[in-house]
């Protein structure tokens, strides 16, 4: 069985000698919800524009359901739904003419496309605003509507490159839902995200990349399971000043007078309501300071470009001892 994507040594230099990419491999599997993360400048949008070729690779294979792209570039574009960050749409077009307008890129026999219309504008409640032009839209509208644009064609992988940004929470879990199904449905989809909480929810697997290169390719399971602390956050009432005095915790006083601390695996949280009940704290609520994923993220990225400044370092050492 081909896989929906398969990258192979992608590579690629700017003008100038940028070096965006440095040889990634990347495999996505038929059927996966796959985020892709990294912080801003890692690659992420250079790797999405080569896929959907926008952007132009300097070396490399990329393979869309067993189909290679320098091959049969067109036939990969038919595989695949691209829901960029930015909208790029007319807004003086009323909304069914622009998804009329993308189905005819892709030939699609007006029955079906106008099937294809009613179904997904349906489905994320956009029906009603069918005729309406795109600059009366909110913005959470305009999202759903790159949806499905990206969607019209049906195709066999949907890359979305922040699909919820700047949308609200009810809609942005709305909005998983929807994808939720659509995956379930044998769509693939490969996520771009700086909500973690999002990649953590949806995806199965997920590669970070810095700096041009994939730091972890791995399990969103996996991952997790490498986390050796979870930070916490309390709102109390009482005298800290004891506690701050115990380092078994890590225990620091926020400015909004509520107390963060650390648990590391294999300690409990019991232990911690020991500690309060010892010196007379009072716990009125306790809640996790990010999701698990971000704190991972973040420590990654930060040990990767820690790696990256000490290369740095040693370059420069080593040609300044060979200049003198």
């Amino acid at each position: 069985m081909t896989h929906a994507l398969e990258i192979k040594d992608l590579r690629k230099t700017y003008e100038g000698g940028f070096e965006a990419l440095k040889g990634i491999d990347l495999t996505v599997e038929r059927g996966d919800f796959f985020a892709l993360l990294g912080p801003n400048g890692a690659g992420k949008s250079t790797t999405l524009g080569i896929i959907s070729d926008l952007v132009r690779k300097s070396s490399g294979t990329v393979r869309v359901c067993g189909i290679d792209q320098n091959k049969e570039p067109e036939a990969v574009k038919r595989m695949l739904g691209v829901v960029p960050q930015e909208f790029n749409f007319n807004t003086f077009e009323r909304v069914h003419d622009i998804l009329v307008q993308q189905a005819g890129y892709y030939g699609m026999e007006k029955t079906l496309a106008l099937k294809n219309i009613e179904k997904y504008l349906r489905q994320l409640e956009l029906w009603d605003k069918r005729f309406d032009q795109v600059r009366m839209l909110s913005g959470g509208m305009k999202r759903r509507l790159m949806i499905v644009r990206g969607l019209i064609h049906e195709p066999e992988l949907l890359i979305l490159d922040e699909p919820t940004a700047g949308v609200d929470i009810e809609i942005r879990r709305s909005m998983w839902r929807f994808l939720e199904r659509i995956n379930k449905a044998g769509v693939t989809i490969i996520l771009t995200t700086h909500y973690l909480e999002e990649a953590e929810s949806l995806c199965r697997n997920i590669a970070i990349i810095n700096h041009g290169e994939i730091i972890t390719n791995t399990t969103v399971k996996d991952l997790l399971r490498q986390m050796d602390r979870s930070t916490f956050v309390a709102d109390i009432q009482g005298d800290v000043t004891p506690l701050l005095a115990e380092t078994a915790f890590d225990m620091q006083l926020r400015d909004d007078g509520s107390l963060a601390f650390q648990v590391r695996r294999g300690d409990s949280l019991n232990q911690v309501f020991e500690l309060f009940n010892r010196h007379r704290v009072e716990v009125i609520s306790i809640r996790p300071r990010t999701n698990r994923l971000e704190e991972l993220f973040v420590d990654l990225v930060q040990e990767d470009q820690q790696k990256h400044a000490d290369k740095a370092a040693a370059v420069a050492s080593a040609a300044a001892g060979g200049a003198a």
